[in-house]
């Protein structure tokens, strides 16, 4: 009697932990949560908790950028998982993926306070119910996704909507984190080069450093060993920053294209005025 019972039980065993593989296999396995830290105080949410979150409801984005269509979420305020925390120590908001991408957005992009400006939300894919795939990816932008409704009424771009996020950091701003990545203070304020250093901050720092300053990791550093601007013509670096496919490409390839809307010429030539003054600096 115990044998059979000891097979009966070693049975139901297996066919729960096929259960499980399987379940996982599914894309029904909780996925890890999601951090948010500042001034030293630290919360996690798991997505569970988080569709279950009062605050929780149905959002409407009319383009995501990373879907390039319309999507419907069930989406949390970004403002409500703030609640209780000292939001008064730190000017960025330092939002990190699991792929390497880390996007520095300012305080006064993300503030709960911003009246009439864009509004931050955390989408949380529901693992009954998994997003589709990104166009041309063989994964969704989930388990967590930060996504803005009316985006154009504060200029955010398309590097601010980092998906499959992990984290949230409070952090200075990073021309005061990383020195390296300032413009001498005899440069006219009127230069290029300081409407560039805006632009590279946004737009390229999330997935390159510059001379080690820097933590996003998807792209090369454009500073070590030598500098882009050393070794790229400008016409070079032109051609790449506008479609990298069109300069170089292989499998593991990532960098997108940007188009003029989101990336005008104008940012393109003051992106290398500033990279070509920051290697000047170092010499």
């Amino acid at each position: 009697m115990r044998k059979h019972l000891r097979s009966r039980t070693a049975i139901g065993l297996l066919a729960l932990a096929m259960l499980l593989v399987a379940h996982a296999r599914a894309g029904l396995a909780e996925p890890a949560p999601l951090s948010i830290e500042l001034d030293g105080q630290t919360r996690a949410f798991s997505a569970a908790e988080l569709l279950a979150n009062p605050a929780t409801q149905m959002l409407e984005i009319p383009r995501d950028v990373s879907y390039g269509q319309p999507m419907r979420y069930r989406a949390v305020p970004l403002r409500a998982l703030l609640l209780g925390l000292r939001t008064d120590a730190a000017d960025t908001l330092e939002a990190r993926a699991s792929d390497g991408f880390v996007s520095q957005l300012p305080w006064t992009l993300v503030a709960p306070a911003a009246a009439g400006g864009a509004v931050a939300w955390i989408a949380i894919e529901d693992p009954a119910h998994p997003w589709p795939n990104l166009p041309d990816k063989s994964y969704s932008a989930g388990p967590f996704y930060l996504v803005w409704e009316h985006p154009e009424q504060s200029g955010v771009t398309p590097e601010q909507w980092p998906y499959a996020l992990v984290s949230l950091k409070g952090v200075s701003d990073p021309v005061r984190r990383w020195p390296q990545l300032s413009i001498g203070a005899d440069v006219p304020a009127d230069d290029p080069s300081r409407h560039g250093q805006a632009v590279f901050l946004v737009q390229c720092l999330p997935c390159h450093r510059l001379f080690g300053a820097g933590v996003g990791d998807k792209g090369p550093d454009l500073g070590l060993p030598m500098p882009a601007t050393v070794y790229l013509t400008q016409a070079g670096l032109k051609a790449l920053l506008r479609n990298p496919a069109a300069v170089r490409t292989w499998p593991q390839q990532q960098m997108p294209a940007f188009d003029t809307s989101t990336l005008p010429d104008a940012d393109i030539d003051a992106v290398i005025a500033y990279l070509t003054r920051i290697a000047e600096q170092r010499q």
